[in-house]
């Protein structure tokens, strides 16, 4: 992940040396003292790079230093049209813009102009849309061996994937969050909670449930390979690290037994855990620590999702609703 990492930060821009020099900085700076994901990072230096191409185009030559610290709101509306224009949608667009704002801020804090121009332009509206959470009985289903049944994989490996489904029905996990988890930290026995790293390296203990310990612990004692306490407790079929790939396709395989819709992913499981718990009275603040929220905004979705799960019932159910009476 490291090299990952640095390979990503030591790439070219298409600009002047001193500009290219500050956005391999700011990019080192998330990587190694943010922390900042792989793939985040990724994302950030194709948006620099597509921004600073634009440039080239746009001021006639490469840019520097003076010339993007020179930038007025008009150049970054320029920039957002013409990518509207090839068919980006609105939420790249916005992530885009956090990138290009974030670079800004840095430079300025380098002394090198302000970053007024970037935060003078509103950013485009993204349609919200609410996650797609599974129903609790298929849900439950998908952290079952006895759903795969007759299945050609080898017993330890129905056991490890209800395992790993498990924890992100029964914990709100993420999957990279699940794979995590190192074999010597595994919940079993009488330890009933673990710790996990979220996104931003940020920890969080989170409780885990006795159904899903056991189907750790049925795993554990399947897996033909040994588990090493500082290596991680999920592995693939020849002993590695386990995939999230691996972990998506079995689902797809549940998704045909259980017969549920191309939105029941792995991620949807996580959903469905918030979903379950706020329909069953949770308290809003208790599932945002639970699922590692950076903030409650994030979690009131859910406040929306079981808003409409009720309509629906609502509408379904009453028999004015059903014969279209009004009021």
């Amino acid at each position: 992940m490291a090299e990952a990492s640095e390979k990503t930060v030591m790439q070219d821009f298409p600009a002047k040396p001193d500009l290219a020099e500050s956005i391999r900085a700011w990019l080192s700076r998330l990587a190694f003292e943010r922390r900042a994901a792989p793939k985040t990072l990724q994302a950030y230096a194709r948006d620099l790079r597509q921004f600073t191409q634009f440039l080239v185009e746009h001021l006639g030559e490469p840019a520097d230093r003076a010339a993007f610290a020179a930038l007025a709101p008009m150049d970054v509306r320029a920039f957002l049209a013409a990518r509207r224009r090839s068919g980006i949608e609105s939420r790249s667009l916005m992530r885009q813009l956090a990138a290009l704002r974030g670079f800004a801020r840095h430079l300025a804090q380098e002394g090198y102009g302000d970053a007024a121009a970037f935060f003078a332009v509103r950013g485009p509206r993204t349609a919200k849309t609410l996650p797609r959470p599974i129903g609790a009985e298929d849900a439950r289903a998908t952290a079952s061996t006895a759903t795969r049944a007759g299945s050609p994989r080898e017993p330890w490996i129905l056991a490890r994937d209800a395992a790993v489904l498990g924890l992100l029905y029964g914990a709100g996990l993420r999957i990279s969050e699940a794979l995590g988890i190192r074999a010597g930290d595994a919940p079993v026995g009488d330890r009933d909670s673990i710790l996990v790293t979220g996104k931003g390296g940020k920890q969080r203990a989170v409780p885990v449930i006795v159904p899903v310990r056991a189907a750790i612990a049925d795993y554990r004692a399947q897996c033909p390979y040994v588990l090493n306490d500082d290596e991680p407790l999920f592995v693939g079929a020849r002993g590695g690290a386990l995939s999230a790939r691996v972990v998506q396709l079995a689902m797809a395989e549940l998704r045909g037994a259980l017969g549920l819709p191309d939105s029941a992913t792995p991620h949807a499981l996580r959903h469905s855990f918030a979903t379950h718990l706020l329909a069953g009275g949770g308290d809003l603040r208790a599932i945002q620590e639970l699922l590692g929220h950076a903030s409650l905004s994030t979690t009131q979705i859910y406040t929306r999702i079981d808003a409409s799960r009720i309509m629906e019932s609502y509408n379904a159910m009453h028999p004015r609703a059903r014969r279209g009476e009004s009021g």
